[in-house]
């Protein structure tokens, strides 16, 4: 698995990179694991837009994946490795030993014809999903339950993983890729090693068409907008604004804490985040 770099024959070869592995599976995805979505372009349940310049893309196949791992004490073949449209990350096809075929989030280092397993009392390995009570501390872990018997929700994202600090009473103290430390039930589950596809933060689109293809639209500057269409337009020539940099909405940036006060799960929170240098 590397970084690949193309001769610039094109304009847009000049600056792309792409993720070479070899294992990446060219096989059509499993047909009773998919499903298909409704595309929304940024617009939430009422029809209104939330999000801006979202819009249009590759038509694609949503992967059901098993986030929860609840099929505990089967062992499982990881069959494969392929790709997901929708996440940074990679996904494994496994096989179980009675026959049912499901998608898990690929950790790094797994290969086809490796076994998986989960449940309690299954082995410190790579790719095996246990309760946080059984992990040694010091291990890291991916996929983690914010609350149990739910999927895990919890550090998903490519290259990304936690590791448990210390277990004190019903807790464990995770360390997040944010560098905050929160608090977790020990009786969450959560997978051995660290997502795949460490590299993917290195890549470079090389061009604006990629970036077409992911559904995403041009970003026009906000003060390059007219006063009714952005707090931050008009002005006589290039204007900084008159004002402190803000979304569409009138909403601080450059630093501004968004968290709710009163968010309920404040309170597992032990150390917060490092704050970002100059914000």
């Amino acid at each position: 698995m590397s970084i690949k770099k193309y001769k610039p024959i094109l304009p847009t070869l000049r600056f792309k990179t792409s993720v070479v592995n070899k294992d990446l599976s060219k096989a059509p995805p499993e047909k009773r694991l998919t499903t298909t979505l409704k595309k929304r372009a940024g617009h939430n349940n009422q029809g209104r837009q939330v999000v801006s310049y979202r819009g249009g893309g590759s038509k694609k196949h949503y992967r059901i994946i098993d986030f929860k791992r609840d099929k505990h004490g089967i062992t499982a073949r990881v069959a494969s490795l392929e790709y997901d449209p929708f996440r940074s990350c990679w996904l494994n096809l496994v096989v179980y030993s009675d026959g049912e075929k499901r998608y898990i989030i690929a950790p790094h280092g797994l290969k086809s014809g490796d076994t998986v397993i989960s449940g309690s009392q299954s082995s410190i390995k790579l790719g095996n999903s246990l309760p946080l009570r059984e992990i040694p501390l010091g291990t890291e872990i991916h996929n983690i339950q914010a609350l149990p018997n739910r999927g895990g929700t919890v550090v998903r994202s490519a290259g990304c993983s936690a590791q448990i600090l210390a277990k004190e009473g019903r807790y464990a103290h995770i360390r997040l890729p944010s560098s905050e430390v929160k608090l977790f039930l020990l009786e969450c589950f959560a997978t051995i090693g660290s997502v795949s596809n460490p590299e993917y933060s290195s890549i470079s689109s090389g061009k604006a068409g990629r970036t077409r293809w992911l559904g995403r639209r041009p970003h026009t500057r906000g003060v390059a907008k007219n006063p009714v269409d952005h707090p931050m337009g008009g002005g006589e020539g290039k204007s900084s604004g008159g004002r402190h940099p803000c979304s569409a909405t009138g909403l601080p940036a450059k630093g501004y804490r968004t968290r709710k006060k009163n968010k309920p799960g404040s309170k597992f929170i032990v150390k917060r985040r490092k704050k970002r240098k100059g914000g």
